[in-house]
């Protein structure tokens, strides 16, 4: 089964990308969605005729929670039969690092979201193979440029590519580059590309009152003059 990470921030366009890219893949595709709190993506899913498999990791850290599961979400997709299994997950504080070495990883940004955000989004697009800009037919080709050479000041080895999620516009060239997606049976003993967010503290833990006599653990203190 060969397998794709997707990931960016909330509202992006990954489910519409997602979408379009499945209609071009040869073979059974089946998707994973990680999220926080809710999604309404499983209908959008469901409409197209795509076998999904929501999970919410709650008050848990995502990273962790997709580091947990990910290995599950592989074994359901073979016993499921999928020649593709796609992975969604939100990068809701664009510190996620939801890509696995020698996993096909995918970065989707959107256009309208600032010209300085490819450089204030972390790991999740700085160790991505690809990254699709989406919502690029919204704005000037000049704002396109601008917002592309961001990205590859972010990361400067990965493949750019624009596509249209209600069209479908420049999914070929994505699903061309999925379809030399490399395949597994397991990622038992592989590893994530970067480090999770780090955090062993009280509030990790429940802890809701504020003051130092409350917090301990591992923190980070800012030194005010």
């Amino acid at each position: 089964m060969r397998m794709i990470t997707v990931a960016g921030p909330p509202s992006s366009g990954k489910t519409s990308v997602i979408l379009k890219l499945a209609q071009l893949l040869d073979g059974q595709v089946g998707v994973v969605k990680f999220d926080c709190l809710t999604s309404f993506d499983r209908e959008r899913y469901d409409e197209a005729g795509i076998p999904v498999f929501v999970g919410y990791s709650g008050k848990f850290c995502p990273d962790h929670f997709f580091v947990n599961n990910i290995e599950g979400a592989v074994q359901w997709g073979i016993r499921r039969g999928f020649d593709t299994l796609i992975t969604e997950s939100a990068g809701l504080c664009n510190r996620c690092s939801p890509h696995i070495k020698g996993i096909l990883s995918v970065c989707v940004v959107d256009a309208l979201s600032g010209i300085h955000t490819p450089r204030k989004i972390g790991p999740m697009l700085k160790m991505a193979d690809v990254a699709v800009i989406t919502k690029g037919d919204i704005v000037s080709q000049a704002e396109r440029e601008v917002f592309a050479w961001g990205v590859r000041q972010a990361n400067s080895k990965a493949q750019i590519l624009f596509v249209n999620g209600i069209t479908g516009q420049g999914a070929f060239m994505l699903a061309k580059k999925a379809a030399q997606a490399r395949e597994i049976t397991t990622l038992t003993d592989n590893t994530l590309r970067f480090t999770t967010p780090a955090a062993a503290c009280a509030y990790c833990t429940g802890e809701t009152r504020i003051g130092e006599a409350y917090q301990m653990g591992m923190m980070r203190k800012l030194e005010y003059d």
